[in-house]
């Protein structure tokens, strides 16, 4: 049975004294920015140079080059998380990188390939991929400055 009287504390009206929250919206929901696209395009260029200098840097000193490569695609799909503090930030350079490589990888009409063995080309390839999405999906960034929640900090 429900009464016609309101609760405590309810008066069905909204409440004017609460503070008034301004929460912008992110994501795909957020307004597009042109630096940010710019920077995106940016990542998505570096990303498709390292793929390349790591194609030819890869099979020439074969395990240091390997490792030479894997480190700076590293470096930049973490760099570019850091940067921009979002998924997209390791998202667009690893599609640079991914494309790039992608596309060397076709050889030419001859049959041979830019990339010198098939244990180093696996290796680069499920390596820099291993990567991207280990960048990708790591959790979100800590804020400097934030506050943790809890009591007595």
């Amino acid at each position: 049975m429900s009464s016609s009287r309101p609760r405590a504390g309810r008066t069905g009206a909204p409440r004017t004294d609460a503070p008034a929250r301004d929460i912008p919206a992110t994501g795909l929901a957020a307004p597009l920015n042109p630096r940010r696209i710019a920077a995106l395009v940016g990542l998505a260029v570096l990303g498709a140079l390292v793929g390349i200098a790591g194609t030819l840097v890869q099979p020439a000193w074969f395990p240091g080059g390997l490792l030479l490569a894997l480190l700076a695609s590293a470096g930049l799909f973490y760099g570019g998380r850091c940067l921009m503090g979002t998924q997209t930030g390791a998202i667009a350079p690893a599609a640079g990188w991914l494309i790039s490589v992608i596309l060397l990888l076709g050889g030419r009409p001859e049959g041979d390939y830019v990339f010198g063995d098939e244990l180093g080309l696996a290796l680069f390839m499920l390596g820099g991929m291993a990567i991207a999405v280990i960048c990708a999906t790591l959790s979100r960034m800590p804020q400097l400055g934030a506050d943790s929640g809890r009591p007595g900090k």
